[in-house]
């Protein structure tokens, strides 16, 4: 009973670890050094639990079209969501970068409508607006002789935090398509069991050669290689794989199989929230009021999304 919802309650937690470690790796080995790390250490650690699960260390009684749409999910939501997840961390904080996930719901939302045909309820459109709302009452302030509202974070940190959101929610929707495929195809109850992890393992290969390709064409292979030997940084980066695209995701993806989807996603979006605390007591980030009256609109939106 209440297996599900105690399995998305663990996945905020995991999430909100996931990422205070990350943003500590991310300053100490880069986003991109922190991203290659991160999606050879999952793949290893996927790999070991297959093996455990079904006696293989890869994914079992696949196909082309599975392989086609997860793989996509993992461009969308780990190439491009999280390069643009851990560049936000870097210069917004991990906060801030975890508030702008909450746009998440409505980019999947929307890419589901577009793709999908999937049909959007007017509590769902009333969702995008509070959820803007309230991401607007946490990163604009008054300033300047005439009082005007503006900025109070970097520009770039913010569309950084914008383009985490999207492919976070674009990159759910491929996954969708793609288990929902799989599963068709999967006769032994112990593969069944081990797909949300054999999915993540589809999802982490295409993100790394993702991230390896960018390393080669930005020149930068010497300087992740270097960023091994940074002990501190490893570390963090163990910590946020572990908690991260390991479990985290795996769990999440597990929690809709045990609780309507839309009940699932609501307890994992309070993140934002879970994650006030923790930065104010271990980063001594100050944390105002409309920051936290912010966030709390913002989670409150996603939820429209799933009455």
């Amino acid at each position: 009973m209440y297996k599900g919802e105690l399995i998305s309650l663990l996945v905020t937690v995991l999430w909100t670890v996931t990422a205070l470690a990350a943003e500590v790796a991310s300053k100490r080995l880069t986003p991109l050094g922190l991203n290659v790390i991160r999606m050879c250490l999952s793949l290893l650690f996927l790999s070991g639990m297959m093996w455990i699960g079904c006696g293989q260390p890869f994914p079992q009684e696949t196909d082309v079209e599975t392989w086609l749409w997860l793989s996509l999910s993992g461009f969308v939501g780990y190439v491009l969501g999280d390069y643009c997840l851990f560049n936000s961390y870097l210069l917004i904080g991990s906060r801030f970068g975890q508030l702008f996930m909450t746009l998440a719901p409505a980019a999947a939302a929307i890419f589901g409508f577009i793709l999908l045909g999937e049909q959007m309820s007017v509590l769902a459109v009333v969702g995008m607006l509070v959820t803007m709302f309230g991401i607007g009452i946490s990163v604009l302030s008054k300033g300047g002789g005439h009082r005007r509202l503006s900025l109070k974070l970097p520009l770039k940190g913010i569309l950084f935090g914008i383009g985490a959101g999207l492919g976070q929610g674009i990159g759910l929707v491929f996954s969708k398509v793609g288990m929902t495929h799989y599963e068709t195809l999967i006769t032994t109850p112990q593969i069944l069991q081990m797909m949300p992890f054999s999915s993540t393992f589809i999802r982490a290969v295409t993100g790394l050669l993702g991230f390896a390709l960018v390393m080669f064409l930005t020149r930068k292979t010497r300087r992740v290689i270097s960023a091994v030997r940074d002990r501190r940084g490893m570390t963090f980066a163990l910590i946020a794989t572990i908690m991260g695209p390991f479990l985290g995701v795996s769990l999440s993806l597990m929690a809709t199989l045990y609780t309507h989807t839309g009940i699932a996603q609501t307890i994992m979006a309070m993140t934002p929230i879970f994650i006030l605390l923790p930065s104010w007591y271990f980063f001594k980030q100050k944390v105002t009021l409309p920051e936290i009256v912010g966030a709390i609109i913002s989670v409150a939106g996603v939820l429209l999304f799933f009455l």
